[in-house]
Parts: structure tokens; sequence; C-alpha cells
């Protein structure tokens, strides 16, 4: 079983979905009395370019898809308290995503608690591959609409990386109500990340 961002994970599980979202504008949607879930603020794209292998992630091109995420969206990204991660349960792999996070978000003040809930949908059902994004797309929307942090299960010793006393993310392992604790709405970022280093 996949268990991302934890110590004794050990890689992925395949699974197989189809997820479906209706994309509206805002405006519309407003005009047409719809039940929104979610405003999409801004989407990222990079690509790692040339690298070691198919499978060997960049933490470097991944953290480019993050900056220009959030610069679209005209978000700063100590607002965010929920990243929904790609999180595959890939030792290398969740290491390499937080430190890309890390490096976008910055670190926590001294003695400042970790601020941003960190978690991975394939934790219950596996990486389902081309459907990967749009089910945590689904997660977060249904967790903003819920006011909800949604926990990453089988996740119960977070990696060393994610241990270290200044990182602004934690492990969320259990499901707890969405307090926001800042000025800003309630934000949540979801990374998608392929193949070959096409990231967003």
């Amino acid at each position: 079983d996949a268990r991302p961002f934890d110590a004794e994970g050990d890689g992925t599980i395949l699974g197989e979905g189809v997820g479906m979202v209706a994309l509206k504008r805002l405006a519309d949607a407003q005009r047409d009395g719809d039940r929104v879930y979610a405003v999409i603020k801004g989407i990222g794209s990079s690509s790692d370019g040339r690298g070691r292998a198919i499978y060997a992630p960049s933490d470097a091109g991944q953290a480019k898809a993050l900056r220009r995420a959030y610069e679209r969206a005209g978000v700063d990204a100590r607002s965010i308290e929920l990243v929904e991660a790609h999180g595959t349960g890939t030792k290398v792999g969740d290491a390499t995503e937080i430190k890309a996070l890390v490096e976008v978000f910055g670190q926590a003040e001294l003695g400042q608690p970790p601020w941003c809930a960190l978690g991975s949908v394939k934790s219950q059902i596996g990486h389902t591959k081309a459907a990967a994004g749009v089910s945590g797309l689904i997660k977060i929307a249904l967790a903003l609409h819920r006011k909800v942090l949604p926990p990453s299960i089988k996740a119960r010793k977070p990696l060393p990386i994610l241990r270290q006393e200044r990182t602004p993310l934690y492990l969320n392992n259990a499901l707890r109500p969405w307090l926001s604790s800042s000025d800003s709405p309630r934000r949540a970022a979801l990374s998608a990340l392929g193949f070959g280093g096409s990231n967003f």
C-alpha cells in the first residue's frame, strides 16, 4: 500500500480511476446559481528538461511550476494552508517534492509551528495514473467546501525532512476542522507531476 511522505513508505501502488469536474467561469456560475466548491486562481507548468532518467524527479523543475502557478494567481505561497501533493509513496519522489515545496514556501520562523497541511489521495486510492491530478482536485475542492483538512491514511511517521525544526509543512494524518489561521481565505494547492519531468 502507498504511504506518501511516511518514513516507512517503500513505493507506490497503481490504481485505475476516472474523475470528472465541471469547470465554469466564476461570474457565470454565480449568475446561474450554481454551487461553487472551489475557485481555481492559477495554473503553473514546467518541464525538467534533460534529466538522468524518465523517473528521476527534479526539485528545481517542480519549484518552477509552483512559482508560476502562485505568480499567475497573485497568491503568496505562505497563505496556502493545504497542499494536495503528488506524493506517490516513493522515498526519492516524496523527498524531492518536499524540497521543492520548502524552497517555494520558505522556512518557518524559528519556533513557529508548521502551518501547511500536506497530504496525498494516493494513500487511499493508489496512483491512478492519468486520473491522479483530477482525483487530487476533487479532494481539495471538497476540503475547501466542507472546511476540513482531510487525512492521508496509513501515514504515521513523517519522512525525516518533514521533522526538521523549520519546515512549513506537516503530514496531516487525521481529519481536522479547517480553522483558517490567516487573513486570507482558505487556500489549497495541488501538484500533479508526470513521467519525464512534466510538472503542473
